[in-house]
């Protein structure tokens, strides 16, 4: 390792009742790309956030060493201050101002006591080729793709004078193509001075893409391992970071045979927007006690499929017929979904399938009350025994059932999400991303929950970007291109060439 930019001593952070950091030590060479890797809860978003000063000095024991200065951040404006850029999974841009505004707002490029909108688009201009994005600074945020945001907030550190960038999974939301461009861009920095720390869970890009990884478990630092000597391998990580050998992610499942349908839509679906078809000339099937896998593309069509099933909370205009266990459904809105034994995990739990400010017991029990209402009234006590019993079943890490949702890790979270829908007692459970952002030991539990599901006769609806998910987890495998589907494969016959062939088709 070569001189640190950045030292870490004796890092201890404490919630109430949690101790989030125990005494890490993290240490960063000039000029390398350092990734951070642990279970969700592990403790590194904390220990970024102590760093950047979104945990103020005073709220934590032990040192910060920047460039070998002992650093007391009050904020993020004094680490910004010192060269220390962070972005997070969950972007900071306002989707209604333009790239030129959102690149330069908070330090806006002045002459006397105005704004110099000439300088500002010209400097955005210089900075959006740094990062290698051809768009026009004027253009609206809300106009552009997600991993052309991804960048803008890249342009916006380096608008800095940026020294230490840090990454909170900057590629969770990002397709393939959009995700090595982003990969591409961090090496690139690297030459040109920029020392970067990548927080990830998708364990092939740290391996590509790091010079050193520190993994954390449970508040504390486990090891750094140098990729230069070979110390970084998949096997290796996932032993580091859930403290045992997981010899295969996707659990073993008897691929069994149903003729039995669960759900059938037929007659060539077609889902309308005023401006266009979403989706048209869609038929399908899903068998009693299988995981059916839909892949294809971001902007496929393949989340507003599964809403338009789902009672059609987003007001498509829908076409088709629709079966469930054999009966012609219509629904409405979700909640006849749901009393027909709908239930849809959402893509983004944070915005859409979780209230963050509510407790982990009110979320639990939300889309079922009627389970747990006397009179019209909740009882209290059977929505705590509830709560525990899938806090057990699902080893949701918490405190308590009464911890707010929004002070659990994702991965967490999404177990709070499921438990949720699974209180529905579905038949049929549709899965939109169901392990994006969480860590591999969080992914192995929720896919051995998922087989012992389908091993109770539940069906599921898996929608994944990720193709070694689809292939370990489905029994078939659906794939969406442009608004039709183009193919239907047995497992036994699914490769990652024939399902990209499909969904580039």
């Amino acid at each position: 390792m070569g001189t640190p930019i950045l030292e870490m001593k004796s890092i201890t952070k404490t919630f109430p009742g949690v101790k989030a950091l125990d005494n890490v030590t993290f240490s960063v060479a000039t000029d390398e790309i350092h990734c951070l890797v642990g279970e969700n809860g592990a403790g590194k978003s904390t220990l970024m956030k102590v760093l950047s000063g979104v945990y103020p000095h005073g709220t934590y024991e032990g040192d910060i060493l920047f460039e070998g200065q002992v650093q007391q951040y009050r904020g993020i404006a004094d680490s910004e201050k010192a060269g220390i850029a962070i972005i997070y999974q969950e972007l900071a841009l306002i989707p209604e101002m333009t790239v030129y505004e959102n690149i330069f707002l908070g330090h806006e490029i002045k002459r006397g006591f105005l704004v110099d909108w000439n300088e500002t688009i010209r400097r955005a201009d210089e900075m959006l080729k740094k990062v290698k994005l051809s768009v026009n600074p004027a253009a609206k945020v809300k106009d552009l793709g997600v991993g052309k945001q991804q960048l803008i907030e890249i342009a916006k550190a380096l608008s800095k004078n940026v020294k230490l960038l840090i990454l909170d999974e900057p590629t969770a939301a990002l397709n393939e193509d959009d995700s090595d461009n982003l990969l591409s861009l961090l090496r690139d920095l690297k030459h040109q001075g920029v020392t970067s720390i990548m927080i990830s869970h998708k364990l092939k890009e740290v391996i590509s893409i790091a010079d050193t990884v520190t993994v954390l478990r449970d508040g504390q630092t486990v090891c750094t391992l140098d990729a230069h000597k070979g110390e970084v391998s998949e096997p290796v990580l996932i032993k580091y970071m859930v403290g045992r050998e997981i010899e295969n992610i996707y659990p073993k499942r008897d691929h069994k045979r149903s003729d039995e349908v669960a759900l059938e839509v037929r007659t060539g679906m077609r889902i309308a927007r005023p401006l266009g078809d979403v989706l048209k000339d869609v038929s399908f099937n899903v068998k009693k006690g299988e995981i059916v896998g839909f892949a294809g593309l971001m902007g496929s069509g393949r989340t507003e499929l599964a809403l338009s099933i789902f009672g059609n909370p987003t007001g498509f205009q829908v076409h088709g017929d629709l079966l469930i266990n054999g009966e012609e459904k219509h629904f409405a809105r979700p909640e006849q979904a749901i009393d027909a034994g709908l239930a849809y995990v959402t893509e983004d739990r944070k915005a859409k399938g979780l209230i963050l400010i509510q407790d982990v017991k009110e979320n639990i029990t939300l889309a079922n009350l009627q389970e747990i209402a006397r009179r019209g009234v909740v009882d209290g006590n059977a929505e705590v025994k509830v709560a525990n019993e899938y806090r057990v079943n699902l080893n949701i890490k918490t405190p308590s059932v009464e911890q707010k949702v929004g002070n659990l890790s994702g991965g967490n979270q999404q177990k709070v999400s499921l438990g949720k829908w699974l209180f529905v007692k579905p038949d049929v459970l549709i899965l939109d991303e169901p392990t994006r952002g969480i860590d591999v030991g969080a992914k192995f539990e929720i896919y051995t929950l998922m087989n012992g599901l389908v091993q109770q006769g539940m069906s599921i609806i898996m929608i994944s970007s990720e193709l070694p998910e689809v292939l370990g987890m489905s029994d078939r495998v659906y794939v969406v291109s442009a608004g039709r589907i183009t193919g239907e494969l047995p497992i036994e016959e699914a490769t990652q060439e024939k399902i990209m062939h499909l969904a580039t088709s």
